[in-house]
């Protein structure tokens, strides 16, 4: 599986952006997608998880602000955020995972494939 992200940029404290991750391949639906992100000098923490089923998963970071969705006729898991700030400054990077169990969605270990990570800016 190859997976592209896509929807970065650089946005003022409070916009919405909406990232993608386009997936090759046929068995995307098999697929535990999750998305992750590293900021400046930080480690990778967990953002936003989607069963194969689409059950959603937060970090507490995100709750309520971001929302993850998949659309397996067109292989793309994507993100939604509003009311970022300048905290949501990182790179974030989609994962693919084939076998992972539900309480392990936000560990990255887990997955099997990441895509190259897409820079969002969020100035204050």
């Amino acid at each position: 599986v190859q997976l592209q992200a896509s929807g970065g940029g650089l946005v003022q404290a409070g916009d919405s952006l909406r990232l993608s991750c386009a997936a090759s391949g046929r068995t995307f639906r098999s697929y535990v997608m999750g998305w992750f992100r590293r900021a400046p000098g930080k480690d990778r923490e967990f953002v936003a998880a989607i069963s194969r089923g689409s059950n959603t998963y937060y970090a507490d970071a995100v709750k309520g602000r971001f929302t993850i969705s998949r659309d397996n006729a067109e292989n793309t898991v994507y993100l939604q955020m509003k009311s970022l700030g300048p905290e949501d400054t990182a790179v974030y990077y989609c994962a693919a995972g084939a076998r992972i169990i539900v309480s392990s969605y936000g560990n990255g270990d887990q997955y099997d494939y990441w895509g190259q990570g897409t820079l969002v800016t969020v100035s204050s």
